[in-house]
């Protein structure tokens, strides 16, 4: 609180003296008089105790002649119209009364009277229209300043009309008590490698400028979600000894127009006051599309006009005050050109889902603070769990420290991660929920033929668990298959493979009650997609072999389809057809495979609908060598 706020009381309190100075000055004011009535009044008159009275509209007021007074004499001050007269000595001595008038009564006789008496009389106009202009319209809007005020002090916070045009970025110039720092960081080295740099840079810039070499402008952080981008950039705040401003793209853009313009040349000037420093901007492409699209819109884009402005700024600023920016998306190919180029972001750091060493780091991390048993196998679990993010293996350690905790253990077990892995993945599970003795019979059978088929078919993944629990939304049982390690490259026998894997389900329904239901919907539309993919995008077709059938992926870094290109009815009809006859083949081979594991099928079927969930050892000693 500054000096001002502090002694503010005072200001208000001389302004309400002040008021009251005037008001006794300009207003006439009876309070403290003797008030008589009119008989008492009259009588004084006649008694020659009366020297001068006052008519006002409602009141008349008196002074009584006093046997202390100096002088009957009345000192006046010169009457101009701008001075104020003031009482002298004499009249402030002298006895006040007051008279309250009686409406509509003739005074012509109490004028006479006074005449004959002596007493000098005069009448006064109390022009109130001062008064008035003050009590309706000028002490009104004090009081609403006032409590204006008074709310937003108590609120802690300045007027958000004058602040609009403010950025919203979180600086932090001093370390926090616990930093995120690189060792918080686990299996994406080869990024932490590129922004030590960065660090080292604005620590040591004559090491790198020796050779005139100059400080990058950006750093473009892309990958998947959940890869660790933002905690890349709070480990470089943790590391570096520079301020770091903080900001989403959202905070530039409001609904009004010129304001997210504003917020990127107050950021910029607020980051050179402070350089050298670093900008964080998180989601940049929440302001970074590219102007192509806006085009054929027509009309004042807003997001467009913040955009350039920050393209402004970053070419503006000399690279040797020490500024960085370094932002972060996941859809990197949504970004104008220009925010691209070098001298902008000059670097564009991959920020991809580990590997399986890199899940075992970050399981490492993740459980450095949880109390783990003797049989807990992390190098086990970065195996389980191919394809998972930096964000979901955290996920996965704290649901098995909640599970330990719900069933009161003292250690988190091997077996409570592996429930969390499946609960991240299928979903819940639902033991509650009522399936009749037909329906729990089509699950076994269907999902012990996913896993036989996955089992006994080369290139597929390995079965790891065979469940019929439901789970999630609408599944009834699952089979888990993971890749013992992880795959770049996929051949056509091995994608053949996962779409018999797939139709297996429905191969074992239609072997043993002789029909089939609803329960493969999902996996009829995986293996759909795996098979047309195979024609189309990675050209293994028998009659259009080596031919990319997609104009332009789109999927980046969220996993959307490729766009296809409809070429002519012809190629669509070639597509068709193929798709269908590979679909056919694979389930023909799904089911011959089954009625050769006829018996395996039924074993299997049969310790699933007793014991409900068969873990990996179980699964091999059911259905031995492969």
């Amino acid at each position: 609180m500054t000096p001002r706020e502090k002694y503010s009381w005072i200001y208000w309190l001389s302004a309400l003296l002040v008021f009251m100075g005037l008001q006794w000055i300009f207003f006439p004011n009876t309070q403290g008089t003797k008030e008589l009535t009119y008989s008492q009044f009259l009588d004084s008159i006649r008694a020659g105790k009366v020297q001068r009275i006052v008519f006002l509209d409602k009141k008349i007021i008196g002074y009584l002649n006093t046997e202390d007074s100096i002088s009957r004499n009345i000192t006046e001050a010169p009457t101009a119209p701008w001075r104020i007269r003031i009482p002298s000595v004499e009249q402030q001595v002298r006895k006040q009364f007051v008279v309250n008038r009686i409406p509509h009564m003739n005074e012509e006789y109490l004028l006479a009277e006074l005449r004959e008496c002596g007493v000098d009389f005069k009448g006064h106009f109390e022009d109130k229209t001062l008064e008035n202009f003050f009590l309706n319209w000028i002490l009104p809007f004090i009081f609403l300043i006032a409590v204006w005020g008074y709310i937003f002090r108590k609120m802690g916070a300045k007027n958000p009309m004058l602040e609009i045009g403010k950025n919203k970025a979180r600086i932090m110039a001093e370390k926090p008590e616990n930093p995120i720092t690189f060792k918080d960081v686990a299996g994406i080295d080869e990024a932490v490698e590129e922004v030590k740099e960065l660090v080292d840079f604005l620590k040591n810039p004559s090491k790198y400028t020796r050779l005139g070499g100059k400080l990058p402008k950006g750093v473009l952080l892309v990958g998947p979600p959940g890869t660790g981008k933002t905690l890349l950039a709070k480990a470089v705040a943790g590391e570096a000894d520079v301020p770091f401003f903080s900001i989403s793209g959202s905070d530039f853009v409001e609904m009004f127009v010129g304001v997210g313009a504003a917020r990127v040349r107050d950021l910029f000037t607020e980051a050179k006051a402070h350089a050298p420093c670093i900008i964080f901007i998180d989601e940049i492409d929440a302001i970074g599309k590219s102007r192509a699209a806006a085009v054929y819109g027509g009309g004042y884009d807003e997001r467009e006009n913040t955009l350039n402005q920050l393209l402004v700024e970053m070419d503006g600023f000399d690279s040797s005050v020490g500024v960085i920016i370094i932002g972060a998306t996941n859809r990197p190919e949504v970004l104008d050109p220009a925010l691209l180029r070098p001298g902008r972001f000059d670097r564009q750091i991959v920020v991809d889902k580990p590997d399986m060493k890199g899940r075992e780091a970050i399981f490492k991390v993740h459980t450095a603070n949880i109390k783990l048993a003797s049989d807990v196998d992390l190098k086990r679990l970065a195996a389980q769990t191919p394809g998972f993010a930096g964000a979901e293996i955290a996920n996965v350690c704290n649901e098995a420290a909640i599970l330990a905790v719900r069933k009161n253990r003292d250690a988190v077990t091997m077996g409570d991660f592996e429930a969390a892995i499946e609960r991240v993945i299928a979903g819940l599970e639902k033991k509650n929920k009522l399936i009749n003795e037909k329906e729990r019979k089509i699950v076994a059978y269907h999902e012990s033929g996913h896993a036989i088929v996955g089992y006994f078919t080369p290139g597929a993944d390995e079965v790891q668990k065979v469940s019929i629990v439901p789970r999630g939304i609408g599944a009834l049982g699952y089979t888990m298959q993971m890749p013992l390690e992880d795959r770049y490259l996929m051949t056509e026998s091995e994608l053949r493979g996962k779409i018999k894997g797939l139709l297996g389900g429905r191969a074992a329904e239609e072997i043993t009650f002789g029909e089939i239901s609803t329960g493969a919907s999902n996996d009829l539309e995986r293996a759909t997609q795996l098979a047309r993919n195979m024609i189309v995008v990675y050209g293994m077709s028998k009659k259009l072999p080596n031919i990319s059938l997609v104009s332009k992926s789109e999927s980046g870094f969220l996993g959307h389809a490729p766009g296809i290109e409809r070429r002519s009815e012809y190629v669509e009809k070639i597509i068709d057809e193929e798709t269908t006859e590979l679909i056919n083949s694979c389930y023909e081979e799904a089911k011959e495979l089954l009625n050769e594991k006829k018996l395996l099928l039924e074993k299997m079927a049969t310790l699933l609908l007793e014991k409900e969930v068969i873990n990996y050892e179980e699964i091999k000693q059911i259905l031995g060598n492969k």
